[in-house]
């Protein structure tokens, strides 16, 4: 087990995409964030369940819980932008965390409205982490996905091999 841990949740697959193209660069174990009771599949549906959970700040019962986390010193955090945040099932999992003395980054997907306050909420969520400039993907990132998420861990002080 490494010391970073890729925790993220996706909901058509693009957030699963740059979760795994960022494990390829710095070499950090994987774990998706799974809630109890799937979202649906129809765009339009979820889009309003997604909004009216938003609204009323539902957090989904998940799944699991990432074993041996305490052992993690950088957490990337992933989510889709769901109503300019974080989706509802990664919420969960961050409000029911120990983040002291942990780094955390977050990396995000979005269809068109950008990373809205995903990052500002993260931030909220992981209360005593030491939070890094996010990654703000449009899609699944197209042709050029690997050498933007180079870029990104550059510029957040991780080398190839997820060295500080």
């Amino acid at each position: 087990m490494s010391n970073i841990l890729i925790v993220f949740y996706s909901h058509s697959g693009n957030t699963r995409k740059i979760a795994e193209c960022i494990q390829q660069k710095i070499q950090g174990d994987l774990f998706e964030v799974e809630p109890v009771s799937a979202y649906p599949t129809s765009y339009n549906t979820v889009v309003e369940q997604a909004k009216k959970e938003i609204q009323a700040g539902f957090r989904p019962e998940i799944k699991a819980m990432p074993e041996g986390f305490e052992s993690y010193d950088t957490v990337f955090v992933g989510s889709p932008i769901w109503w300019h945040t974080l989706a509802p099932p990664m919420a969960t999992l961050l409000a029911g965390t120990e983040w002291s003395g942990k780094t955390v980054i977050p990396f995000s997907t979005h269809g068109g409205g950008g990373a809205g306050r995903m990052e500002a909420d993260v931030a909220k969520l992981c209360g005593g982490a030491d939070c890094k400039p996010g990654l703000v993907v449009s899609g699944s990132g197209g042709g050029k996905l690997a050498q933007q998420v180079t870029e990104w861990v550059r510029t957040i002080g991780l080398d190839a091999e997820g060295s500080k």
